[in-house]
């Protein structure tokens, strides 16, 4: 093969590896053996997040294995998993005791969880309302 077919070849394989996921998923082959799970999470006091300045954002990475800013990011994908990916089956737990001061705050969640996209929004009365959900998702 002359060099110039041979450098041509290298450069089409080479693009092909490089923009392929790129591209969209019609064109892109599986990057892995799993689907992948990231997310990032926000709270902020206000009503809505568009009226909401975020205080705070973690990540949250629960595949391969958990990681992130998250404080408790192992047991946080824990029980993510165990409701599946599902924000609103995370109840409230029935040990804590909150105040029923009115401060709304405003969590977010955008991301994909088990290749699936994610974008979820909750207001909760308080911080503590917020934190009672679950037992570690929403607390950071």
């Amino acid at each position: 093969m002359p060099n110039t077919a041979r450098w041509a070849a290298t450069l089409t394989l080479t693009a092909t590896a490089v923009c392929g996921p790129l591209l969209g998923s019609a064109h892109a082959a599986p990057s892995g053996l799993y689907a992948p799970s990231a997310l990032v999470l926000t709270t902020g006091h206000g009503q809505t997040a568009t009226a909401a300045t975020p205080e705070r954002a973690v990540t949250l990475n629960c595949a391969p294995t958990a990681s992130g800013t998250h404080p408790a990011a192992p047991d946080a994908c824990a029980e993510l998993r165990a409701v599946k990916g599902d924000f609103d089956a995370l109840t409230p737990r029935n040990d804590v005791f909150c105040t029923r001061q009115y401060d709304p705050v405003v969590v977010t969640v955008e991301g994909v969880w088990q290749g699936k996209r994610v974008s979820y929004e909750h207001t909760f009365a308080n911080e503590c309302v917020k934190n009672s959900y679950g037992m570690t998702v929403f607390a950071f």
